[in-house]
């Protein structure tokens, strides 16, 4: 379990990050057509898994706008912006901004993203959604960068994120 504070109070997630060194955890998530989004799909990629609570709030958007332009300069990587939102939420909000360098998965049916990741909030106002959490993937998977953003009101460190695919 790890512990993050939203306006000064704590809310624990399900679980930890998954082990820098380590395999990723297979995931089955939902794209904006609602067809399947698994792991497998992305084989051969390094991956950036921006993780956050919706993206109709300032912070999360910010993310990923920030994450669509940054990921515009990295060779054989995607951005991957995970949310429980309803994928047509997710779309709305990629068409409106005029992004191209992320896709939008949503974990709305609640599968085993949330806990196998470690990002499911427990407790607290937001409990149910997935905390605010970066994981970058190599090509094969493994994970080589974490960050659980200790505060949910607080972008992640995009700059320690994108440094191990530099």
């Amino acid at each position: 379990m790890s512990q993050i504070t939203l306006k000064d109070k704590k809310v624990n997630t399900y679980g930890s990050l998954p082990v820098v060194g380590e395999k990723a955890p297979h995931f089955e998530l939902v794209r904006s057509d609602l067809s399947a989004a698994t792991l497998k799909d992305f084989k051969g990629k390094r991956l950036i898994l921006n993780i956050f609570p919706s993206i109709d709030t300032n912070v999360c958007a910010t993310s990923v706008r920030n994450f669509n332009e940054k990921a515009s300069t990295l060779k054989n990587t995607d951005v991957l912006c995970i949310s429980r939102d309803l994928p047509f939420a997710q779309k709305r909000f990629v068409d409106d901004s005029g992004l191209k360098n992320v896709t939008n998965l949503s974990d709305f049916r609640q599968g085993d993203f949330g806990k196998d990741y470690g990002v499911e909030m427990m407790d607290g106002p937001m409990a149910g959604l997935l905390s605010r959490a970066v994981i970058v993937l190599d090509e094969e998977g493994k994970v080589i960068h974490t960050q659980q953003v200790p505060d949910i009101s607080q972008e992640p460190d995009y700059l320690a994120a994108l440094k191990p695919l530099l």
